[in-house]
């Protein structure tokens, strides 16, 4: 990497966000940040996720060495104007996974990159279709591990990919990292994308 270029922080303890950039040739440093995911009153989805992916990217620049370049991100389902977030346990996961069979739901992922000067937001929208889930199908899933963590409990990179009849959008966005619109804040924040390329250009 080149040495010259800013510091990125990836304010995110998920590793599919952090796969998602080396995927893009982008190398970074991994900072987690707890932060209140309640939701405000009268508080609407996008309004959620870009307040999520910004509060993470703020908490993130408060120890960040000068110079460094933060990246916030959340991701939420979205199932008939609900929030479905990470399941609480079997209970939720199963009934999430039974609101999404045989319908379409939105996946928002909002990108928030700051430094010490100025700010940027891009918010990604995506529309995923499922087939009908039976319920035997529902639990085995759960059973995979996979459901835990994830908001709307799966994953569309592993298991619950068979679940899919169609996406319109964002495929890395559903998996917590929209692509191309990271791509372009990279761009606006001075870090180049296939930086292993950079000596070949």
């Amino acid at each position: 990497m080149d040495k010259s270029l800013p510091i990125l922080l990836l304010a995110s303890a998920s590793p599919r966000r952090q796969q998602l950039l080396q995927q893009i040739g982008v190398s970074c440093e991994v900072a987690p940040q707890d932060i209140d995911e309640t939701p405000l009153p009268d508080e609407d989805p996008q309004q959620y996720v870009l307040r999520l992916a910004r509060e993470k990217a703020h908490a993130a620049h408060t120890s960040a060495p000068g110079g460094s370049v933060i990246l916030g991100s959340d991701t939420v389902v979205v199932c008939r104007g609900e929030i479905l977030g990470q399941p609480r346990d079997e209970a939720d996961a199963l009934s999430m996974l039974q609101r999404l069979s045989a319908t379409s739901h939105e996946v928002l992922t909002a990108v928030h990159m700051m430094d010490s000067r100025r700010e940027m937001s891009k918010l990604c929208r995506t529309e995923v279709a499922f087939r009908e889930i039976t319920p035997a199908e529902a639990k085995a899933y759960w059973k995979t591990g996979e459901p835990r963590g994830k908001a709307g409990g799966y994953g569309i990179q592993g298991y619950a990919a068979v679940f899919v009849e169609a996406i319109t959008g964002s495929y890395s966005g559903v998996m917590g990292l929209p692509l191309f619109e990271t791509a372009a804040l990279l761009q606006e924040f001075g870090i180049p994308c296939w930086q292993m390329l950079d000596s070949e250009l």
